[in-house]
C-alpha cells in the first residue's frame, strides 16, 4: 500500500512576536514493514538553521531556529510511505510464563522498561477493571489486550482537537474520549497489570472520522514480540494502515510541533491533513 500524507500547520500572530527554538515531531518513524520513499518539510518564514536529532526514545526530532520577527509560523510536511502488510500476530511470547499475566520481564529488559511500566494514571477503579477484562481473557496476555482494546472501542468516541488527555479514570467513568483519551485509559489498564505500554502518534488511513486529524494509539512490549501496536479507537491491532511519528512514555511530549515566542501577542492555530 502505497501512502501519502500532507500535514499543514499554521500559527499567527495578530502583532510580529520572536519564535524561540521550535521542536517538531514530523519525521515518520519507519518499521520493518513500511519504507520512506520521500519527505519533504517546508517552513515559512524560511528557518535560519534545522537540526534534525534522535531524543532519547528513539524519534527523529527536528529543531527549527528562527531569527527573524514573523507574525506567522507556517510548517507543512509531506510525507510518501509504502507500507506492506504483515500479520500482527506472527509472534511466539517468550519466556512462555509471558502467555499469561501477570508477568515478569526479562531482568535486561524490565530495567529500561520502567518509563512504560509507571503507574501514571492507575488508579484504584482503573485497575479493578483491567482485572475484571483479564479476567474475562482466562488471564491470557494476548486475549486481554484484544479485549481491552473492543472494549473501549464500544465507548462514545468524540473529537477533541486540542488539550491533553483525560485522565484514565474519568474516560472510564464517562465512557466517551478522543483517540488520545482511549489510549491513556488502554496505557493505565496495561501497567496495572505489569504490561509495559506508550503512547504513539501519527496518521490513520482509511478511516474517514481520523484522516483529517492527529491519530493516537498505543503500542505494548511482550517478550519475544517487542513493540506490538493496537488501537482502541478503531478495536484492532495497528496493520500497514498507520504512520508512526512518535512514540513516548509520557503524551504530554508527543505534540508534532511545539516551542515558544517572545512577545505580547494573540495566537491562532489552523491545521490541515490529508491524504493525496
Amino acid at each position: 500500500m502505497h501512502l501519502h500524507v500532507r500535514h499543514e500547520s499554521e500559527y499567527s500572530y495578530d502583532v510580529p512576536v520572536a519564535l524561540g527554538p521550535q521542536t517538531l515531531y514530523l519525521y515518520p518513524r519507519t518499521y520493518p514493514y513500511q519504507r520512506l520513499l520521500n519527505y519533504e518539510l517546508i517552513i515559512d518564514p524560511k528557518p535560519a538553521r534545522i537540526v534534525r536529532n534522535i531524543d532519547i526514545e528513539g524519534n527523529v526530532q527536528q529543531l527549527v531556529y528562527i531569527n527573524s520577527p514573523t507574525d506567522h509560523l507556517r510548517v507543512t510536511a509531506e510525507i510518501e510511505l509504502q507500507s506492506d502488510e504483515f500479520n500482527s500476530f506472527d509472534f511466539v511470547l517468550f519466556p512462555f510464563e509471558a502467555q499469561h499475566i501477570p508477568f515478569r520481564y526479562p531482568q535486561a529488559e524490565q530495567d529500561l522498561l520502567q518509563p512504560y511500566l509507571a503507574r501514571v494514571g492507575v488508579s484504584e477503579r482503573v485497575e479493578s477493571w483491567a482485572r475484571q477484562i483479564a479476567t474475562e481473557a482466562s488471564w491470557q496476555t494476548t486475549g486481554f489486550l484484544m479485549i481491552l482494546n473492543q472494549t473501549i472501542q464500544k465507548f462514545t468516541y468524540e473529537i477533541r482537537e486540542s488539550g491533553a488527555p483525560f485522565p484514565p479514570e474519568q474516560t472510564l467513568t464517562l465512557r466517551r474520549g478522543s483517540c488520545r483519551d482511549y489510549t491513556t485509559l488502554f496505557i493505565a489498564a496495561c501497567r496495572s497489570l505489569g504490561i509495559a505500554a506508550r503512547f504513539v502518534s501519527g496518521y490513520l488511513f482509511g478511516n474517514p472520522q481520523q484522516e483529517h486529524q492527529l491519530h493516537a494509539w498505543v503500542e505494548v512490549y511482550l517478550p519475544g514480540a517487542g513493540w506490538r501496536g493496537f488501537d482502541p479507537t478503531e478495536g484492532s491491532v495497528v496493520v500497514n494502515r498507520h504512520i508512526f511519528l512518535t512514540s513516548t512514555a509520557k503524551p504530554e511530549l508527543a505534540a508534532p510541533i511545539s516551542g515558544t515566542f517572545m512577545g505580547k501577542a494573540n495566537s491562532t492555530l489552523r491545521s490541515e491533513l490529508t491524504f493525496i
